[in-house]
C-alpha cells in the first residue's frame, strides 16, 4: 500500500482545516436559525468557509490520487493534511478563488499542489490525478443540490436555502471551468498525457496564464451571459431556480444594499 510509505503525521488532518470546518458549522447554524442580526454576514461567512473547505478537498483529491498512483512525496509536502497553507501557491489556491467569488460569483479553484509526475507510470493515472479535483466539485455540487432535487426543503429556512443554492452554483461553475481543456486547468491536465511532445512544448509557455485568461473571458458580457445561461440551465435541471441563486449571491454580498424582494422572502 502506498499509504504505508507515508508517515502517520503526514496524513493527520490539520487543525487549520478543522477550524475552517468549525467556522462552516457555526455560521451554517447562524444562517439556519437567524441567530445573527445581520443575515447577510452569516451567509457570507458560511458560503466562504464552505467554499474554502471544497477547495481543500479539491486539492486533497489531486494529492491522494497521486499518492496511490506512485507519488509518495505528497505526504512530506503536507498535501494530505487538508491544510490550505501547505499548498504550493496559497494565492492561487485560496485567495484568488475567494476574490473571484466576491467579484463575480464565479467558482474557479486554482492549481495548488505540485505533483512529481516522473514518479507516476501510465497515462491513465496522470489523467485521473487531474480529473480528481473537479470530480470532487461535482460530488460537492451533488450534496448541495440534493435537498432541491429530492424535494426535501420542507422546514429549511429561506436564507439557508438561498445560501445553499449559491454554494451549489459555485461548485457547478468550478467543475465546468476546471474541466475546460485550457493550459493550467485540470481539463488540460486530463488531456496532456495523450498529446505529442511537440504540442506539449508549444502549449507549455501559456500554462501559467490559463486561469487568468479564462477569468478575463468571463468578463466579456456576451461570453459571461452564455456561460451563466448554461450554469442556470444545469441548476434548474437540479431543482434550483435562478431566483434562489440570485438571492443567495445578493445575501452573500452583505456590504451592498440587499434586494428588497430577497429580504422580504427571508
Amino acid at each position: 500500500m502506498t499509504t504505508a510509505l507515508t508517515r502517520r503525521s503526514d496524513r493527520r488532518i490539520s487543525p487549520v482545516f478543522v477550524g475552517i470546518l468549525a467556522v462552516t458549522a457555526v455560521t451554517g447554524w447562524a444562517t439556519w436559525t437567524g441567530f445573527a442580526e445581520q443575515a447577510g454576514l452569516a451567509v457570507f461567512l458560511f458560503v466562504t468557509a464552505a467554499w474554502i473547505v471544497s477547495l481543500c478537498l479539491h486539492e486533497y483529491a489531486h494529492a491522494r490520487t497521486a499518492l496511490h498512483s506512485g507519488d509518495i512525496s505528497v505526504g512530506a509536502k503536507g498535501y494530505l493534511t487538508l491544510n490550505p497553507l501547505k499548498y504550493t501557491h496559497a494565492l492561487l489556491s485560496i485567495v484568488l478563488p475567494v476574490i473571484f467569488v466576491i467579484m463575480g460569483g464565479i467558482g474557479l479553484p486554482g492549481g495548488a499542489v505540485f505533483i512529481e509526475h516522473g514518479r507516476i507510470r501510465g497515462r491513465w493515472r496522470h489523467s485521473l490525478i487531474s480529473a480528481a479535483g473537479p470530480l470532487t466539485n461535482v460530488l460537492f455540487a451533488v450534496v448541495c443540490t440534493a435537498p432541491f432535487w429530492l424535494d426535501a426543503l420542507d422546514g429549511v429556512p429561506l436564507h439557508f436555502r438561498f445560501a445553499l443554492a449559491f454554494l451549489a452554483l459555485l461548485q457547478v461553475t468550478a467543475a465546468i471551468l476546471n474541466f475546460l481543456p485550457v493550459p493550467g486547468l485540470d481539463g488540460y491536465g486530463v488531456l496532456e498525457p495523450w498529446l505529442s511532445q511537440k504540442i506539449k512544448r508549444q502549449v507549455e509557455p501559456f500554462a501559467p496564464f490559463g486561469l487568468l485568461f479564462v477569468f478575463a473571458l468571463l468578463w466579456v458580457p456576451e461570453i459571461n451571459g452564455v456561460f451563466f445561461d448554461m450554469i442556470d440551465a444545469v441548476l434548474r435541471g437540479l431543482g434550483i431556480s435562478d431566483f434562489e441563486t440570485y438571492c443567495g449571491y445578493d445575501l452573500f454580498r452583505f456590504w451592498r444594499d440587499s434586494n428588497e424582494l430577497c429580504s422580504m422572502s427571508g
